[in-house]
């Protein structure tokens, strides 16, 4: 992500945050080391941190203030996927082995408590009680979620303010953190803060969006891992809910929603869902979110951080990885 050209601007904010993300910390156990290591290179597309840095930008915040907030969110977004990926019993993500494929499940836990523990640490040496209760607010956002998640929605359709809250619980609140980290470390007044935030929620909603797309279209060499992942977890996403709109009597989608998932009911739902419509309407779900995105920003003059945001919210309904 760091290469694409409308983070140019960035480029060297983001070179400082990831230099900090490879700190290590006195008497730090080699073991979460060589995990922190293996975790930050392993394709991670550093969206969080940039949007830290282009509302700093944007608002005259201190980079030097900033550069905690960047790690602080990316290092958290780091934790969240080590515990998602215990949970859901994924083996790959990104192309690389997960934490739990190799580790007991008591070390990944404690492991992810740690990288929580770092992300707090750094947030909280930008020494802004604002964005700390934020960082707090955002991290118990995305707990309940997948609390939620685990005990009410596997193996079920549910509607589509369901589904909207789910994403935006599960992506959309640490991107709309990211968002507004900026505008509250310059002390910038509330339309500023409420306007990145609503920016950051409707970026990261599209973002999600495009990945549950992207779970059935993308190549699996691309994707990291398995196509047809949320499905085979019971995890119904747009795409699916879209489908079952005018198809609600498919056999294999039925097997899945009545019986669980098993190797050939999701392998021809993802060629069904993949082969209808149900794609294209996703993305233009994913499109309308972009255009709120984009709309949020417009308190803001013309500059070349308002600019490269735009490019980002843009980026994001066009990528393919």
């Amino acid at each position: 992500m760091a290469s694409l050209p409308f983070f140019h601007l960035i480029q060297d904010d983001l070179q400082r945050a990831e230099a900090l993300l490879q700190e290590q910390e006195p008497n730090q156990h080699p073991a979460i080391t060589g995990a922190v290591d293996h975790l930050l290179g392993s394709g991670g597309k550093r969206l969080r941190p940039a949007l830290v840095f282009l509302s700093a930008r944007l608002c005259g915040a201190d980079p030097d203030v900033a550069l905690f907030a960047a790690a602080g969110v990316e290092m958290l977004h780091t934790a969240t996927l080590v515990h998602d990926d215990l949970i859901d019993g994924s083996l790959m993500r990104r192309g690389a082995e997960t934490l739990n494929s190799r580790w007991s499940p008591a070390a990944t836990v404690l492991t992810g408590d740690y990288l929580f523990a770092r992300a707090a640490y750094w947030v909280a040496r930008t020494e802004n009680t604002r964005l700390v209760r934020r960082f707090a607010e955002t991290l118990m956002v995305i707990c309940n979620g997948e609390i939620h998640q685990m005990f009410d929605e596997r193996g079920k359709v549910p509607a589509f303010q369901e589904y909207e809250r789910r994403i935006y619980a599960k992506t959309a609140s640490l991107i709309a953190l990211s968002a507004e980290s900026g505008a509250i470390l310059a002390h910038a007044d509330e339309e500023a803060i409420t306007a990145l935030r609503v920016y950051g929620e409707r970026l990261g909603l599209a973002f999600q969006v495009v990945d549950d797309v992207l779970d059935f279209v993308a190549d699996e060499r691309t994707l990291g891992k398995p196509v047809g992942s949320d499905l085979r977890q019971g995890l119904i996403t747009l795409p699916v809910m879209l489908f079952l709109e005018e198809n609600g009597d498919h056999p294999a989608l039925q097997h899945i929603l009545t019986h669980g998932p098993s190797d050939d009911a999701v392998r021809e739902a993802v060629q069904v869902v993949t082969a209808s419509g149900a794609i294209e309407r996703a993305l233009q779900v994913a499109r309308a979110y972009v255009q709120e995105a984009g709309n949020a920003l417009r308190p803001f003059p013309p500059s070349e951080y308002r600019a490269a945001l735009l490019e980002l919210a843009d980026f994001v309904v066009r990528r393919q990885f």
